[in-house]
């Protein structure tokens, strides 16, 4: 959809703190039936202790280790019971495990003072594992985490540049060793040396900016982008995003907080940042610097061609959602078209819930399916976390069903209400606790759920034909 990635890393998706036990070794979620690790006599809820003598601290040291056809292992069984056994394959056969976790010891915390920091910002009352910070680059290379790199010691260095973890995802903000401080901390200096070891190392990092305005914008912002370019070689892509806050936010750098919202502060960064788009175009053959697709929408610009996105390097960062919302839609325009036909004029049987982020992309796309009369929109407005929080992937379970019923009360014509499952985690819940079942018990209309793709949209329409 429009706007499912540009959220804020879900507690399952970008972190893995509920299944992660911490310094306990490798833990064994399941084995294959007839694979090496089943006939080395390896079970569900085994750990490996030591992979060829030594202690591992993460998939990357299961990797490194198992790259032969042979390994030494020290097993603690689910009893507590220690032995010693050896796992063996076949050129190219699959050992057959999987982990609990990518990180078998503790995650790397972050020990920064992030002004901006979305994470501080939360309501409170949530579940715990929502308000742990990770700043752990095995995370960042695994699963796409941005990371400052202030917590990176020597080894740490040395292991990046010898097994070769790349590319990394780096947040960096700002060049200016002041602002710098004010952004991130007193531990800013470190992130910014460590920034440099690893890039004359040749490790490839996508650099994120977080924008926040008067303080790291404007000329600081052309300071910053002609120092990455020093570092060009070790620098896929630069991403740059708008500052998010919630109604918890008291401050950013000093100020009450505020973004890029208005559509004149949007434009003005646009035209900035295009202006080194052009020119790294014109010298390097790629445009290299990205803006989120809020500027853009806040700005009610044009988008970028599809071309000048460099094949997405940040889409997972809210850089590009919107192409790839048009690109799904123009994929499966007969479909939709298809599906569409067979609702009766005028019936508006379906309405789709959606993040007020995302209302004027799917306003085009549906006036270009022809949907009008056929499916309504109901943006919501993100009471939970207020302030310029209007993702869909942030919506909470009480704010959908108020602004339903809300609607359903208005609203002459019975409706479906369609909800996107970006809106839970894995395990069913949204980021206010609430399962589908809450949903639907507290709902006044029906409602359907469907996953946060194209396809599944244009099946739950299909399948509102009969009800209608």
């Amino acid at each position: 959809m429009a706007d499912s990635n540009m959220t804020l890393a879900q507690d399952d998706a970008k972190h893995a703190y509920e299944t992660l036990r911490e310094g306990v070794g490798a833990v064994i979620a399941s084995v294959v039936e007839g694979s090496p690790a089943e006939r080395a006599g390896l079970e569900a809820g085994d750990t490996l202790v030591s992979l060829n003598g030594v202690a591992p601290r993460d998939i990357l040291d299961w990797y490194w280790a198992s790259d032969e056809n042979s390994v030494d292992l020290e097993v603690r069984d689910s009893q507590g019971d220690r032995h010693e056994t050896v796992i063996e394959r076949e050129r190219g056969e699959e050992w057959g495990i999987e982990f609990e976790s990518l990180v078998f010891d503790k995650v790397r915390r972050c020990a920064n003072d992030c002004t901006f920091c979305f994470m501080t910002q939360l309501p409170r009352g949530m579940r715990s594992s929502l308000y742990l910070k990770d700043d752990d680059y095995r995370l960042s290379f695994l699963q796409g985490n941005f990371v400052t790199l202030t917590n990176l010691n020597d080894e740490d260095i040395e292991r990046i540049k010898v097994m070769n973890i790349s590319p990394l995802n780096v947040s960096f903000h700002a060049s200016n060793d002041t602002v710098r401080e004010m952004l991130v901390g007193r531990n800013a200096h470190k992130g910014k040396e460590n920034f440099i070891r690893l890039a004359e190392a040749g490790i490839q990092m996508n650099v994120q900016i977080v924008l926040v305005p008067d303080c790291n914008d404007k000329e600081v912002l052309d300071e910053t982008i002609e120092w990455l370019k020093a570092y060009h070689d070790a620098i896929p892509s630069v991403g740059i995003v708008p500052v998010a806050f919630t109604d918890e936010t008291r401050e950013i750098a000093g100020k009450p907080p505020v973004s890029f919202t208005k559509q004149l502060d949007a434009a003005r960064v646009i035209e900035q940042v295009q202006r080194h788009q052009f020119k790294h175009k014109a010298d390097q053959g790629t445009t290299w610097i990205h803006l989120a697709d809020e500027f853009y929408i806040y700005a009610k610009a044009p988008f970028p061609q599809e071309e000048w996105y460099d094949d997405f390097p940040q889409y997972e960062n809210g850089i590009g959602i919107v192409w790839g919302f048009v690109d799904e839609v123009r994929d499966n325009f007969e479909e939709f078209t298809d599906a569409l036909a067979a609702l009766p004029e005028m019936s508006e049987a379906a309405t789709l819930v959606i993040g007020e982020l995302a209302t004027e992309s799917f306003i085009g796309a549906l006036s270009a399916l022809n949907a009008g009369g056929k499916v309504r929109l109901l943006p919501v407005k993100n009471r939970f976390f207020g302030g310029n929080v209007t993702v869909t992937g942030l919506l909470t379970g009480k704010d959908i069903t108020e602004a339903i019923n809300y609607d359903a009360e208005r609203n002459d014509k019975p409706t479906t209400y369609l909800i996107p499952r970006s809106i839970f985690n894995s395990d069913g819940l949204t980021l206010d606790d609430w399962t589908q079942a809450d949903i639907e018990e507290h709902t006044k209309a029906p409602v359907r759920f469907h996953e946060t793709h194209i396809p599944s949209l244009i099946e739950s329409i299909r399948s509102l034909k009969k009800e209608v």
